[in-house]
């Protein structure tokens, strides 16, 4: 399986908001908050897409103030789960982070979704909090994670 990892452009948000309205754990953004990832004055964000052989599989959106990174959204396409991508896409983020002086990389997550926090823990993330009734539809809370990356 051929995979290709790159920064995200203007022309793949058609894709992006496509599988994120398809991925239940996604964060759900507005077609603005897509949008804005491409204008001049969102420089801090980082978003970067995963590619087979078949297409567009997912993607990471990363938003990084000074040496403290947050990963926003993460996604893959339903067909494309449990072969790794999610892996990719992290492992390629954080290398980005640490090459871009990073320190730690933060993220949040429901605290229902199982795959994504097996994901986390794998790349040696730590639980550092929680955010009680954070999540609507359904109500649930946010479990907090941090990664040294330095």
């Amino acid at each position: 399986m051929k995979l290709s990892i790159r920064s995200a452009a203007s022309a793949d948000l058609p894709a992006m908001m496509a599988l994120e309205k398809h991925a239940v754990t996604a964060a759900h953004w507005s077609a603005e908050q897509y949008e804005a990832l491409f204008r001049a004055s969102e420089s801090g964000r980082v978003a970067q897409v995963i590619e087979d052989e078949s297409g567009f599989q997912g993607f990471v959106i990363a938003r990084a103030v000074d040496r403290e990174w947050e990963i926003e959204n993460i996604a893959v396409a339903g067909p494309a789960r449990r072969r790794g991508l999610g892996t990719r896409l992290l492992g390629e983020l954080l290398d980005l982070a640490r090459a871009r002086g990073a320190e730690a990389v933060f993220l949040e997550v429901r605290e229902s979704n199982r795959a994504a926090r097996a994901l986390y823990e794998k790349w040696a993330f730590l639980e550092c909090g929680r955010r009680g009734r954070y999540y609507s539809d359904p109500e649930e809370d946010a479990i907090l994670y941090r990664l040294g990356v330095t």
